[in-house]
């Protein structure tokens, strides 16, 4: 059975809702690799889950007047997080929360010193690098053009192992890419979101996912990281049930119908927000590993953060870029609906 999977959308939608973070799942031969006892882990899985994440894709993807393809990861990132870089650019190697965490997020030890890292890279990142990749050019052939919307969200209070955490922490943070978040598609998220109490761009967490094999390289490919603050939308750490699920404000629809503005509409939309090509330097600026999955100071988030992702220096980690043969991560994790349909 895949650890990982691909819900369709339309046929003629560009946007890939990529959640790597919102599963608890940890299959039991790895858990007999995992130091903690039941109840730390079950605390540790609180606070290092995007809680309801797929949740909160799936919704927006029914909101969609264009539905978009959704790829969930369906284990939790204690077994692998596949925004991280699988070797030694991922920054987050010196929190002990590389591809293969060895160190939790109050950076107690997670699983023995000198664990090898191989056969869970091999059995699970790997697979899913090349799953994510293989998404992404689907939506390439079929539509000519791709747009990965990194969804996650992070606590209100800095983790001690987060590197860069001491900067605003807004109810949304939209991680970008110079190279691969076209200025109308951030504004289109900006504006979709500003309702909410406010947006600040890659800070606490920089950059967004985009397989390796995309990455720096094919101007048709976009994307965008959203990161939502738990404390908009649930009871931190790790609440079953997220507010507005009972109808309390705020709804939790709303939510979607913003993912919906940012990535969904007319065609006219659709044509205004079209990816063009890259008219900056032929190279991009090299990102600097660094988050959750997303982390490194601000150009890229290309180390520490989801696989696909770089972080910028100088400034918040980034998601990563995935760093198999055939992707990018976002430092690991995370455009918004309804305008990146449009791109």
């Amino acid at each position: 059975m895949s650890s990982f999977h691909l819900v369709p959308g339309a046929g003629d939608s560009p946007v890939v809702l990529h959640v790597p973070h919102s599963s608890r799942e940890i299959p039991e031969p790895v858990r007999r690799g995992i130091e903690l006892d039941d109840a730390a882990l079950a605390l540790e899985l609180d606070h290092i889950t995007d809680a309801h994440t797929a949740a909160l894709a799936a919704a927006a993807a029914d909101a969609a007047a264009l539905r978009p393809w959704q790829f969930v990861n369906g284990l939790s990132r204690l077994v692998v997080d596949p925004e991280r870089f699988p070797d030694g650019r991922e920054e987050m190697l010196a929190a002990g929360m590389g591809a293969v965490y060895t160190r939790t997020t109050h950076r107690e030890r997670l699983r023995p010193e000198g664990t090898d890292p191989r056969p869970l890279l091999d059995r699970y990142f790997h697979p899913y690098a090349r799953a994510m990749t293989a998404a992404v050019a689907g939506r390439l052939e079929a539509v000519g053009r791709a747009v990965v919307i990194d969804v996650h969200s992070y606590p209100t209070a800095p983790l001690p192992y987060e590197l860069h955490g001491d900067g605003p922490r807004p109810p949304v943070c939209l991680g970008t890419d110079a190279f691969h978040t076209p200025p109308p598609l951030l504004a289109a998220a900006e504006r979709a979101f500003a309702g909410f109490g406010g947006t600040a761009r890659d800070s606490p967490f920089a950059g967004t996912y985009v397989p390796l094999g995309f990455y720096g390289s094919n101007p048709r490919v976009g994307a965008l990281m959203i990161e939502i603050r738990r404390d908009v939308y649930m009871t931190e750490p790790g609440a079953p049930r997220a507010r507005g699920w009972n109808g309390s404000a705020p709804p939790w629809q709303s939510w979607s119908t913003r993912y919906e503005e940012v990535t969904g509409g007319s065609q006219a939309r659709r044509e205004r927000f079209r990816i063009r090509p890259h008219r900056g330097s032929a190279a991009p600026p090299v990102r600097t590993p660094g988050h959750r999955c997303r982390r490194t100071p601000p150009p890229y988030r290309a180390s520490g953060s989801r696989p696909s992702a770089a972080r910028r220096p100088g400034g918040p980690p980034r998601r990563h870029v995935q760093s198999d043969s055939a992707t990018t991560p976002s430092a690991g994790r995370r455009s918004a609906l309804a305008d990146s349909q449009a791109m």
